[in-house]
C-alpha cells in the first residue's frame, strides 16, 4: 500500500479519501521540520502546509508527488524537485473565497480601530472614542495590486458591499482585458499608490514582486492610506513599513503574513498599536481548509494512477516524471 505522509495537520476528509483510495495516510508527529525527517523516507507521496527543502526531499527514494496545502510554492523546493523528476501540485482556488474574506476584514480592523476598541472596552476605557480616530471605508479608494482570482473576490465584496472606487495594476493583465464598470486598471504602481486610500496585495512571492512595497513606493502613498496583505511576506520591506507606520505616513497595516514566519519574538511590527497580525490564517477556514485537503489528495491519486493533475507547479515535469512504485490497490 502507498503511503502519504502529511506534515502538518489538515482536514480530516483526507484521512479518509486516501484510504478510501487505497492509500495509507501517516501524520508527522510535529509540524517542524524535524518531525517530517523522522517519517518521510517511507513516503509515496506528501502533504505539507510549510517549508519543504530540498534535504529532506532526498530522503524520499520512493517520493513520487509533493501536495502543497495552499497556493503558493514558494517554500518548496520545486526546482530540486522537479529535477528528481517529482511533481510538486497545488490547490490555486481552494481557498480564495476565505482569503479574500480575510482581507476584508483586516480592512474593516484597521479602519475602525478593533483591536484597541477591545482592548479599551474589556478595561472599561469608554473615552475610546473621543480619542481614537477611526474612519468609515464606504466610498474610499481600493487599491488591488494582482488581479488573480482573490484580487478579483474581494474587489467584487468591496465594490459592492462598501461602494469602493477600485484601482487595479497588474503587470501581467493584457492590455486588451476588459475589466467591469467601476474597475480602473492604471498604468504604473505609483498612479495606484498616490490614489488608494487601502492597498491590498494579491502577487505571488518572485524575484521581480520581492518588496513591491519598500521606502520608495512606500512613500509614494497616500498619507493616512493603510496597508492590507493576505499573500506572502516577502512583498513587503518590513523595515521601510515599520518607519511608515511609526511616523504615521500611514495610518494602519493589516498583516497574515510576514517574511519570516513565525514573526519572531520581539518583532517591531508586533510593538505598534496601529497593525493588526495574524499567524498565517486567511485561508484556514473549515470549508476552505476542507476543500484545500481534497484536492491535494485527489492530485495525489491521480498522480499515483498515472493521470495528469490539473495543477502542477511545473508542467515540464510530467513526461520525465519519477514512475510511482506499482501500486494495484489505488481506487481508479
Amino acid at each position: 500500500m502507498p503511503i502519504c505522509v502529511i506534515a502538518q495537520p489538515i482536514h480530516g476528509s483526507a484521512a479518509r479519501l486516501l484510504r478510501e483510495a487505497g492509500i495509507e495516510p501517516v501524520q508527522s508527529a510535529g509540524s517542524d521540520l524535524q518531525a517530517l525527517r523522522q517519517v518521510i523516507a517511507q513516503a509515496d507521496a506528501v502533504i505539507v502546509r510549510d517549508a519543504l527543502p530540498a534535504e529532506l526531499i532526498d530522503r524520499a527514494p520512493h517520493l513520487s508527488v509533493i501536495a502543497n496545502h495552499g497556493t503558493g510554492t514558494d517554500k518548496i523546493d520545486v526546482a530540486h524537485a522537479s529535477a528528481n523528476g517529482i511533481p510538486v501540485v497545488y490547490t490555486p482556488d481552494a481557498n480564495v473565497h476565505a482569503v479574500a474574506e480575510h482581507a476584508l476584514m483586516l480592512m474593516l480592523a484597521i479602519a475602525r480601530q478593533a483591536a484597541l476598541a477591545d482592548t479599551s472596552s474589556r478595561a472599561g476605557n469608554w473615552r475610546f472614542k473621543y480619542e481614537q480616530p477611526m474612519f468609515s471605508l464606504y466610498g474610499k479608494t481600493l487599491g488591488i495590486i494582482g488581479w488573480g482570482k482573490t484580487g478579483r473576490l474581494l474587489c467584487d465584496m468591496a465594490r459592492n458591499g462598501l461602494q469602493m472606487r477600485i484601482l487595479v495594476w497588474s503587470p501581467s493583465l493584457p492590455e486588451q482585458a476588459k475589466l467591469e464598470p467601476g474597475i480602473e486598471r492604471v498604468i504604473s504602481l505609483a498612479d495606484l499608490l498616490r490614489q488608494a486610500d487601502v492597498v491590498s496585495l494579491h502577487r505571488p512571492l518572485r524575484a521581480d514582486t520581492r518588496h513591491t512595497l519598500n521606502a520608495s513606493t512606500i512613500a509614494q502613498m497616500k498619507r493616512g492610506a493603510m496597508v492590507i496583505n493576505t499573500s506572502r511576506g516577502g512583498l513587503i520591506d518590513e523595515p521601510a513599513l515599520v518607519d511608515a507606520l511609526r511616523s504615521g505616513h500611514l495610518f494602519g497595516a493589516g498583516l497574515d503574513v510576514f517574511e519570516q514566519e513565525p514573526l519572531q519574538a520581539g518583532a517591531l511590527l508586533a510593538s505598534l498599536p496601529n497593525t493588526i497580525l495574524t499567524p498565517h490564517v486567511a485561508g484556514s477556514t473549515q470549508e476552505a481548509l476542507e476543500a484545500t485537503a481534497l484536492r491535494c489528495v485527489q492530485q495525489i491519486i491521480e498522480v499515483l494512477s498515472g493521470m495528469r493533475p490539473a495543477h502542477l507547479a511545473d508542467p515540464t515535469v510530467w513526461e520525465r516524471r519519477r514512475k510511482p512504485a506499482t501500486h494495484p490497490n489505488i481506487a481508479d
